[in-house]
């Protein structure tokens, strides 16, 4: 994925992701903000970026009233407006779509864009939201073991003509999923917790994704937990991508964008290669290319 590798063998490439909101709230007068985003915004700016990112959610946080747009619809509509740009949800809940369906979704979007799909996927973490939908919410540990049978069969189905699999939460017989992909889909895992989650992302993700906290000690110690576990699995760590989302406006001023690459430069200390940036609904292009000239050239530089 990356051929540039330091010292702790970290991949050394830096990668920044745009992530657009599927909501509108009062901000963006209760229009969703990346349908206005992609009309205007994202054809001018997202040239500098490298991966645009969907959230899966069915609604909004403060009121269930705001619009929230679904996500295989969006990223898909996003794909045919957008070229050039990798696409990846932020993250999938695994338990909002049978396993076989998620698959072959995931080996059609993939055909359809020219292999710019990433599988982003996790186990789920908004039970009122599970519960409204109808939906089984299981235990953390539970919701993990279904995650790594999830992406078993996923990868199964992108690269066998005839695929089954026999697990202990799902089960498919002859699930096809032509056409199979040139390029099978990379997958991204959402992943925070120490005990399960971090392990399962070290096991089979191509990216690793988590939250940024506020917290540099905290991701410090779970890139550890990460590193530690493909050490132990004999996995190189340059397989591994290790992502980090950041939710925090664009800089509008010389001395914003010199602090915003001074933040980013201390998540790449830590092993942070892939950033994911909320940036909300700025309402011009001017600080997105601000924010290439400031913040992202100068840190390419550096790691060059």
């Amino acid at each position: 994925m990356n051929d540039t590798v330091n010292a702790s063998g970290a991949s050394s490439a830096l990668r920044f992701g745009w992530l657009s909101p599927c909501i509108g709230n009062r901000w963006s007068d209760h229009r969703p903000i990346v349908a206005d985003q992609v009309e205007w915004l994202l054809p001018e700016v997202i040239g500098h970026f490298d991966s645009l990112w969907i959230a899966d959610h069915f609604y909004g946080f403060d009121a269930k009233t705001d619009p929230f747009l679904e996500a295989w619809t969006t990223i898909t509509w996003c794909a045919a407006r957008l070229d050039g740009v990798q696409l990846c949800h932020h993250v999938l809940g695994h338990g909002y779509r049978p396993p076989a369906l998620t698959a072959k979704m995931a080996a059609t979007l993939q055909y359809l864009s020219g292999n710019r799909f990433i599988l982003g996927i996790g186990a789920g973490w908004r039970g009122d939201e599970y519960e409204a939908y109808g939906y089984e919410f299981p235990s953390p540990k539970v919701r993990f073991a279904q995650l790594e049978e999830v992406v078993t069969i996923c990868r199964l189905m992108w690269t066998t003509d005839d695929p089954s699999f026999e697990g202990e939460h799902y089960r498919i017989d002859g699930a096809a999923a032509p056409p199979l992909p040139d390029v099978p889909p990379p997958i991204c895992i959402g992943a925070s917790g120490e005990q399960i989650g971090l392990k399962v992302a070290a096991r089979h993700a191509d990216i690793w994704n988590t939250p940024w906290r506020r917290d540099l000690e905290s991701l410090r110690r779970k890139c550890g937990i990460v590193l530690d576990e493909l050490e132990r699995l004999g996995r190189d760590p340059a397989d591994l991508e290790m992502s980090t989302t950041v939710e925090r406006a664009l800089p509008t001023t010389d001395s914003e964008s010199a602090s915003y690459a001074e933040f980013l430069a201390s998540l790449i200390e830590v092993g942070i290669r892939h950033f994911v940036l909320d940036f909300g609904n700025p309402d011009s292009a001017e600080p997105a290319h601000r924010f290439a000239e400031q913040v992202i050239a100068p840190l390419r530089a550096a790691m060059s």
